[in-house]
């Protein structure tokens, strides 16, 4: 090996908070560490920005590293992720290339408390209201009450259990189904167990919260989406596949189901034309279910001590 410092890509730092959010300084005095805040999705430009870089820390699935790019990345010992998890890199053709993976751990509170957020301000028509005010208005819309109301989760998991029991303080019902969800388990959540399609057909909110795999991209899609009630919002904070995008937004144009909460997309960062950006009936945010100070902190602290052991 040659004399030349160890170099340190970290991708799609957009908040620019990446030495904010962990001491980096046992990493500088080794090492050369860039800093990326923008994202780029071309492939080749991927290849050609990390070419130089031994070592690549990612923020969860933000830049997929599939085998075309990693097997370009000759260069390439030390994959740091963000996240127990990441969907988006190659793992078995990192084994291949010797490439070893590390990641970090991960604070599970800040993804079902914005759904829930998202939920909350959907119902009282909060981001209208907050506009409608700034703009000299008062009082033009009507919310809605949680009491009573149906709440249809699919995947009861850390995550969905959660809003289960968020669901439960404000007295709403609650129906649950996964492909491998038993009536025990929906019950010890506070739950009851459904068929998937009566799950559609009775909920007043529809919320997944399920990891993608080949299993379940595109569990919902416009059969599902179609026995929906009118009156129904369909919520996705977890991963924009899971439901099939274009029924989606052809139940929302057709006026079929009254609105969505998205917080996840097919494409992230979600072109600027696209229709998600411009629907009335959609509350949408750029995927920041996880991006929370303490998420952060863990996030950055992980990453600097796993690549200060690989450099030793």
């Amino acid at each position: 090996m040659n004399n030349s410092p160890i170099k340190i890509a970290v991708l799609d730092d957009y908040q620019q908070v990446a030495f904010k959010f962990a001491d980096w300084s046992a990493i500088t005095a080794k090492a050369e560490v860039t800093i990326f805040t923008d994202h780029i999705a071309d492939e080749a430009k991927v290849i050609e920005r990390l070419f130089p870089f031994q070592v690549i820390c990612v923020m969860r699935e933000r830049t997929p590293l599939k085998q075309n790019v990693l097997s370009k990345l000759p260069n390439l010992k030390l994959i740091v992720s963000t996240g127990m998890r990441n969907a988006s890199i190659d793992t078995k053709a990192a084994e291949e290339l010797g490439i070893t993976i590390k990641h970090t751990r991960y604070v599970e509170s800040g993804a079902p408390e914005h759904t829930w957020a998202l939920i909350m301000a959907m119902a009282r028509h909060i981001p209208t209201e907050v506009n409608n005010f700034r703009a000299g208005g008062w009082q033009t819309t009507i919310g809605n009450d949680f009491k009573g109301k149906t709440i249809g989760i699919l995947g009861l998991g850390r995550v969905g259990s959660k809003i289960a029991a968020y669901a439960k303080a404000f007295d709403m019902n609650i129906i649950a189904w996964s492909p491998n969800l038993t009536e025990e388990r929906a019950k010890n959540a506070g739950a009851t167990l459904v068929t998937k399609e009566e799950l559609f057909k009775q909920s007043d909110w529809v919320t997944i919260h399920m990891v993608l795999s080949d299993k379940t991209r595109g569990i919902v899609g416009h059969e599902e989406l179609e026995l929906m009630k009118p009156t129904s919002c369909f919520v996705n904070t977890s991963r924009g596949p899971l439901a099939d995008e274009a029924a989606l937004i052809a139940v929302l144009n057709q006026n079929k189901i009254a609105r969505a909460i998205l917080d996840v997309f097919d494409t992230e960062p979600l072109p600027a034309d696209h229709p998600f950006r411009k629907m009335k009936n959609v509350l949408a945010t750029p995927h920041i279910g996880y991006v929370t100070e303490e998420t952060y902190s863990v996030f950055y602290t992980d990453t600097v001590k796993a690549v200060a052991e690989w450099l030793g």
